[in-house]
C-alpha cells in the first residue's frame, strides 16, 4: 500500500520551522526501524534517533533511518542506532528501505535497487513478495573486522574470549559492520542481556561489536539471538544473520544456503563461500505518523 501523504519525489519531511517529522515505521522479522525522508536536509540526526526510538518515550525502534539522495546509487542510506550511534550497514534497514521506497513508487519499474551506505553500495532485488539483498564479501582479516589479537590469523575462528566467568569461542566477520558468533547449545538459555554489552565494549573491539549465539539445528537451519551493538538484544539482525552463516561454514557446519531462525522469524541466507552474501527475507510497513517536533528526550 502506498504512503498517502508523500509525492512521488524525495525530499525531507521537515517542515520549514522544523516542528514536525513526518516518518513511517516499518519492520523486517521483527526488527523495526523508523523512516525519515531527508533529502540533503543537515539536522541532529543522533539527537533525534534517541529520542524518537525511545520505547517508553518515543516511537519505538532499534534504529532511525534516513533516506538522502546519493549521486553514486540510486539513494543514499544512512541508519542510526537507538543510543545515536551509526551503523555501517544494516541489512533487516535494507530490506525495510527497499519496501519503502517501493510502496511510495519511487523507482518506478526497476526490480533492482541500488542504495548508498557507509559500507558501500547495496544492491536489494524484490522477488515473490521478498526481498534480495547482496550484503557484499565477508571481511575476515582482524584489522578489518576490526579486532585487536595477540596473534595474526585469518580467519579467526573460536578465539577464546572470557568474559563473566564464562569462556565464549567467538569467531569474527565483518559484513561491513564487526561481528563475533559464538556457536553453543541452548541458546535461549543464554545470558544474553548480561553478557552482551560486556561483549560488544570489550577492549578488543575498537569499534565495538554485534554479538551473536548461535546453534546448528542442521545442516540448513540454524537457530539464533543477537546482541546489536548500540540497540542491545533485538528480535532480529540481517547482517548478524549474515555473520552467523558465514561462520558456520567457515566451520564446515552448515551448506552454502541457510535458514536462521531468530525470535523475529526466520530470514535465508545464501554464500557461494567466496562472493556476496545474499540475504532473503520479506518486509513491512508498519504505521505512518508525524512526531510532534526535532527535539531531544529531555526537552520532552
Amino acid at each position: 500500500m502506498p504512503v498517502p501523504y508523500a509525492p512521488a519525489t524525495i525530499g525531507p519531511q521537515i517542515d520549514g520551522s522544523a516542528q514536525g517529522v513526518r516518518f513511517t515505521k516499518l519492520q523486517a522479522t521483527g526488527n523495526d526501524f523508523i523512516l525519515i525522508e531527508a533529502g540533503e536536509l543537515e539536522h541532529d540526526w543522533p539527537t533525534l534517533a534517541k529520542a524518537m526510538c525511545h520505547r517508553h518515550f518515543g516511537v519505538g525502534a532499534d534504529g532511525l533511518i534516513l533516506l538522502l539522495k546519493s549521486s553514486v546509487a540510486d539513494f543514499g542510506m544512512r541508519m542510526l542506532n537507538p543510543d545515536g550511534s551509526e551503523a555501517e550497514v544494516c541489512g533487516n534497514g535494507l530490506r525495510c528501505f527497499a519496501r519503502y521506497v517501493a510502496a511510495r513508487g519511487l523507482i518506478g519499474d526497476k526490480s533492482e535497487l541500488a542504495i548508498d551506505t557507509i559500507a558501500g553500495v547495496r544492491r536489494v532485488q524484490a522477488a515473490a513478495g521478498r526481498f534480495v539483498v547482496d550484503m557484499g564479501r565477508p571481511e575476515l582479516r582482524p584489522e578489518a573486522i576490526p579486532v585487536v589479537l595477540p596473534v595474526d590469523i585469518t580467519p579467526v575462528l573460536d578465539y577464546p574470549l572470557r568474559v563473566g566467568g564464562k569462556e565464549l569461542p567467538l569467531t569474527f566477520v565483518s559484513m561491513g559492520n564487526p561481528h563475533g558468533v559464538c556457536f553453543i547449545e541452548g541458546v535461549f538459555e543464554f545470558p544474553l542481556s548480561e553478557l552482551g554489552p560486556v561483549v560488544e565494549q570489550h577492549e578488543m573491539f575498537p569499534q565495538r561489536l554485534n554479538f551473536e549465539v548461535a546453534s546448528v539445528m542442521s545442516r540448513k537451519e540454524i537457530s539464533a539471538r543477537v546482541w546489536e551493538r548500540g540497540a542491545g538484544e533485538t528480535l532480529s539482525c540481517g547482517s548478524g544473520a549474515c555473520a552467523i552463516a558465514v561462520a558456520a561454514q567457515l566451520h564446515g557446519y552448515v551448506d552454502n544456503t541457510v535458514d536462521v531462525a531468530l525470535p523475529g522469524g526466520c530470514v535465508t541466507v545464501e554464500w557461494d563461500g567466496k562472493g556476496a552474501v545474499r540475504l532473503i527475507g520479506d518486509a513491512h510497513l508498519t504505521f505512518t505518523g508525524e512526531w510532534p517536533g526535532a527535539v531531544s528526550l529531555e526537552e520532552r
